[in-house]
């Protein structure tokens, strides 16, 4: 009979032998193919960085120069076109060109209301407004004369009661901006800088900075391990392994701690649907709050308006020292859990089609052209579970402890935030995780380890961050489907 190999099994009694005898080893193992795939960055490459110095504590501060005529800019350095200063905590108030037409009952009032005001020129009051015969607006409606339809208040409550006795009219705070934020034609109009033909001492502006700052923190883990567990271990490469892990999971820390932050600095928050909170959005059948593309426009006019640029910054290469440009759109994250709603979408485009045009970044699907928004899936992107309205009857949506669960769509606009690194522990063959190896050995042995027969890893980290633009970044909140 030929020797056949019969399949042994290794340990186990009765099993079939080989003809030539037992055998030792009786199976390969692929390494390769039980290896995760490396974690990759998202949220880091669009970062700006910033390195705290040795010897100034851990706190770091920049400052933001606020732009003349942004609301933002609010000062006592202005001086307005009659020569007066503008002064924070009184009101211009625009009344409409066309007229203030009030009910006949309440003309008077409306009037009183009106001119209970401070000429900026005098300091006193000044007549502007004078009541009119009844129906001169129209059947029960007053039209009030107006010697002007820009006026001075002394006070917001003062403003406040013009504009509700006359049932119109803008309001806006005097500083030093001009007509700051402002985008009412009449207040804009009121408050340009003109000059007189002897020009003098008016339309002085002042401008604002605001403080930013943060803290850096340090972080860290390490693993031990015996001589003998990597001594006869069947694993050649164990030690490579768990290096490799624990880098893996540090750079996972680092993008967690860098996600939470983000989806808290937002100042842009959108609801879904009827929904005014978190605690309103909502997975019960027949009133499931559901975001849709309708808010992510809206959300992209918000970011417009806060001039949030629509091209975008990223770092590439290995040692994050190449920089990469995404034009005309902003970066939106999600989790995979909203994957398949948003690629449902009409407006929804997948990166197939436009990937030769443009620079990918890491998880990205696809875009929603009309909100102006590249979609980037994150594995481990975070959410909030059990926040939501009270679960009652299904939809069909995740839902914890009773209530929904609610995850985000973020949008990071650039330069809206920078992550702080320790100067000095950066660099060449560092990069910003410190690892620190001591194998078993002579290294290691002391009064505790006498034979030396346990080594250590170590890898530790600083993290910072501080929020530079806050209206440059953005939520959007939606219940996730089952």
């Amino acid at each position: 009979m030929a020797q056949i190999y019969n399949a042994p099994k290794v340990g186990v009694d009765g099993s079939p032998q080989s003809s030539v005898g037992p055998q030792f080893n009786t199976h390969f193992w692929d390494r390769k193919s039980l290896m995760d795939a490396t974690e990759e960055m998202y949220f880091s490459p669009l970062a700006d960085a910033k390195s705290m110095p040795k010897h100034f504590g851990k706190e770091l501060k920049v400052f933001y120069y606020v732009p003349l005529l942004d609301e933002l800019n609010v000062n006592d350095q202005g001086i307005d076109a009659n020569g007066v200063a503008r002064v924070p905590g009184t009101f211009t108030v625009t009344f409409p060109v066309t007229g203030i037409t009030v009910a006949n009952a309440g003309s008077a009032a409306a009037v009183t209301a009106i001119n209970d005001n401070v000429n900026s020129a005098t300091g006193t009051a000044e007549v502007v407004a004078s009541d009119a015969a009844d129906d001169s607006g129209g059947s029960g409606l007053t039209l009030i004369g107006m010697t002007t339809n820009v006026v001075q208040y002394a006070d917001e409550t003062d403003a406040d009661a013009a504009i509700t006795a006359a049932g119109a009219g803008v309001k806006q705070e005097n500083v030093g901006s001009l007509y700051g934020g402002s985008r009412d034609v009449g207040t804009i109009l009121g408050k340009m800088p003109t000059l007189t033909e002897n020009g003098g001492r008016v339309n002085r502006v002042g401008f604002t900075r605001l403080e930013r700052k943060g803290e850096i923190q340090e972080h860290g883990f390490f693993m031990e391990w015996t001589e003998d567990s990597l001594m006869f271990d069947t694993d050649s490469e164990l030690y490579g392994h768990l290096s490799r892990e624990m880098l893996r999971g540090a750079n996972e820390i680092y993008e967690d701690l860098l996600q939470a932050d983000l989806l808290n600095a937002a100042d842009v928050k959108i609801y879904p649907d009827a929904a005014t909170s978190v605690a309103e959005v909502s997975g019960e059948s027949g009133a499931v709050t559901l975001l849709d593309v309708g808010d992510l426009k809206r959300l992209s006019v918000i970011l417009d308006d806060n001039r949030t640029p629509k091209k975008t910054t990223i770092i590439k290469g290995s040692r994050m020292t190449d920089t990469r440009v995404i034009s005309a759109s902003r970066i939106g994250y999600i989790g995979s859990e909203l994957q398949i709603m948003f690629s449902d979408w009409n407006d929804f485009v997948p990166v197939e089609k436009y990937a030769d045009a443009a620079t990918l970044m890491n998880g990205e699907i696809g875009a929603i052209p009309t909100a102006h928004i590249r979609l980037i899936v994150v594995p481990q992107m975070m959410r909030w579970q059990g926040v939501g309205a009270a679960e009652s009857t299904n939809g069909g949506y995740q839902a914890t402890g009773g209530r929904y669960d609610v995850a985000p769509l973020l949008v990071i606009g650039n330069e809206a935030f920078a992550t702080i690194g320790l100067q000095g522990m950066t660099g060449k063959g560092k990069a910003k995780f410190r690892i620190i190896v001591k194998k078993p050995g002579e290294k290691t042995a002391d009064r505790t380890d006498p034979y030396g027969k346990i080594g250590f890893s170590s890898i530790k980290f600083f993290y910072g961050f501080i929020k530079l633009r806050g209206e440059r970044m953005a939520v959007a909140y939606s219940p996730i489907p089952e």
